[in-house]
């Protein structure tokens, strides 16, 4: 039992460093095939997710409040509150893992990004997926579906290109934003369930 215990240790350490090799000869990959313009767009790619994750539900808002829309209403303000929960938990969970950007175990990844907080997860991926799957389920449509996941995964691979994140960060910070929007809507549910034949919150 002992010889297995070490050797179900040995190869669970062993595959964690294949996969970071693996990760890290990506990311050397990506820097060495760099062009300027790629690069110039991925960072202003990178940069609209703020501005997107804001304005979308901001413009979904204001025009729900001209319309006295109430039902569209709640749906951007879940919206908001999905994006607070994806950037909330991305940034406690940087801290808790706190892994170091890939730049700073590598010399042959160049980051083409300023870089702030511990790279483990991505908080552009999560803000991104946040926004684009609650806005998936608030709003579903294909119309919507469709560019707002495009604009998702694009965001999630300019981390990747301009080598601040390991794809294993974005794939965690896909996972929170996605999950978070998930979370917020049952919790909306629970906490807007018809009471006395009187639905509250019916969009879902």
């Amino acid at each position: 039992m002992r010889n297995f215990f070490v050797l179900f240790v040995c190869c669970f350490f062993s595959n964690i460093l294949t996969a970071q090799n693996a990760e890290q000869r990506f990311l050397e990959n990506l820097t060495e095939h760099r062009t300027p313009g790629m690069t110039h767009f991925m960072q202003g790619l990178s940069n609209t997710t703020t501005v997107v994750s804001l304005s979308a539900p901001s413009a979904l808002f204001i025009a729900d409040l001209i319309h006295h829309d109430n039902i569209s209403q709640q749906k951007s303000l879940y919206i908001f509150e999905t994006i607070a929960v994806g950037t909330g938990a991305a940034l406690v969970l940087k801290y808790i893992i706190n892994r170091p950007r890939p730049s700073t175990q590598d010399s042959l990844i160049i980051p083409a990004s300023d870089m702030g907080s511990p790279s483990f997860p991505s908080g552009h991926t999560s803000i991104a997926f946040a926004t684009a799957t609650s806005l998936s389920l608030a709003y579903s449509k294909w119309y919507v579906i469709v560019p707002s996941y495009l604009w998702a995964c694009t965001v999630g691979f300019s981390r990747m290109y301009l080598g601040v994140h390991y794809p294993t960060d974005v794939l965690a910070g896909a996972v929170v934003g996605a999950g978070s929007a998930v979370l917020c809507r049952e919790i909306n549910k629970w906490l807007f369930r018809p009471k006395q034949n009187h639905q509250k919150f019916i969009w879902y």
